[in-house]
């Protein structure tokens, strides 16, 4: 039975949220923040800087310090304080990453009616999220919320001692390089388009783990994966592909990993009628607008791919969201 009380106000409160949101994704993607971080400046010369036109800016601008983002004190307009961490490219907890990410999102929602009407399927890899004018933005927000979530993941996987990991879709290290601080002697493979591959590169450079990494480029919808692995590790992956694409990927990981080798998939397992949780649910719609084949998957469909790849021993051994932890053995 139903828990939820509707009203009329509830409902347009729900709804008039995308005007708050769209405002500040535009900050956002004008890169206001960091332009008014430092320096208070007015309508006109924030126009002139970043080549926009006056009245239409203004209007923004007043809107962000309505909301609370701007401070505006004499016609002039700095980022308020409290959020520069946040919303300057500068802060050291910046967010624009996501944000940037999240403005590429509404384009791919606001065809949402097109797509589900017309049966259109969406734009390619090449003019989605990881476009090449969206790639940067895109992994770097995938690293802001792995880097927090990563070292949970890792004490739920307990890999022991495995000693060889196979990082797919591996991002720019993020998880490869929480695996590798928790066990010393192990080594990985992180697998990921060309471009990807090179951000991954700076960043285990950076931290000094690059000695302990193979970076393997390619497609992990095409490619077969390097052989010889202890575990193979698919974070936010399977929700954009479709199952046929999830069961041949799965088989490949397969091939890819020594006896006793496990598979862990880190995801969304949406209950059996598919509606919790709301986050997932919510997901799914999200991959209908960017994805051609794309979805949020229960565990009896993720168990029934891996379990048709080979798997045995296939269990859900940690239920948080996409968060969420299923597991499979290679006999």
């Amino acid at each position: 039975m139903s828990t939820q009380h509707h009203s009329a106000e509830s409902i347009l409160g729900t709804v008039r949220g995308f005007m708050a949101a769209r405002v500040i994704l535009s900050g956002a993607e004008l890169d206001l923040f960091s332009l008014l971080e430092k320096t208070a400046l007015t309508a006109g010369e924030t126009a002139e800087k970043i080549k926009a036109e006056t009245r239409g800016l203004t209007i923004l601008l007043d809107a962000l310090s309505a909301l609370g983002f701007l401070v505006k004190k004499e016609g002039r307009y700095c980022t308020e304080a409290s959020a520069v961490p946040f919303l300057s490219a500068h802060g050291k907890d910046s967010i624009l990453p996501m944000l940037l990410h999240m403005g590429r999102l509404w384009q791919n929602w606001s065809r949402l009616n097109d797509i589900i009407l017309s049966h259109r399927a969406p734009d390619g890899v090449e003019t989605g999220v990881l476009s090449p004018d969206n790639a940067n933005a895109f992994i770097d927000a995938m690293h802001m919320i792995g880097a927090k979530a990563a070292p949970e993941i890792v004490t739920a996987v307990a890999p022991g001692t495995a000693p060889r990991l196979l990082d797919v879709g591996g991002g720019s290290g993020t998880y490869t390089i929480a695996f590798l601080a928790v066990v010393p002697e192990m080594k990985a493979t992180l697998f990921d388009l060309p471009r990807v591959v090179e951000m991954a590169r700076k960043r285990l450079l950076a931290v000094g783990l690059l000695d302990r990494v193979t970076l393997a480029a390619g497609d992990y919808n095409q490619d077969e994966f390097p052989p010889g692995h202890d575990l193979a590790l698919l974070s936010a992956i399977i929700h954009q592909n479709s199952p046929e694409q999830n069961l041949a990927l799965y088989r490949r990981i397969f091939r890819a990993l020594e006896a006793g080798g496990r598979i862990v998939i880190r995801d969304y397992v949406m209950s059996a009628d598919r509606t919790m949780p709301p986050e997932g649910a919510l997901f799914a719609v999200n991959m209908l607008t960017s994805t051609e084949g794309g979805n949020s998957y229960t565990f009896a469909e993720i168990r029934a791919g891996l379990a048709a790849a080979g798997f045995k021993k296939i269990r859900l051994i940690r239920e948080r969201e996409m968060s969420s932890l299923v597991e499979g053995f290679k006999p």
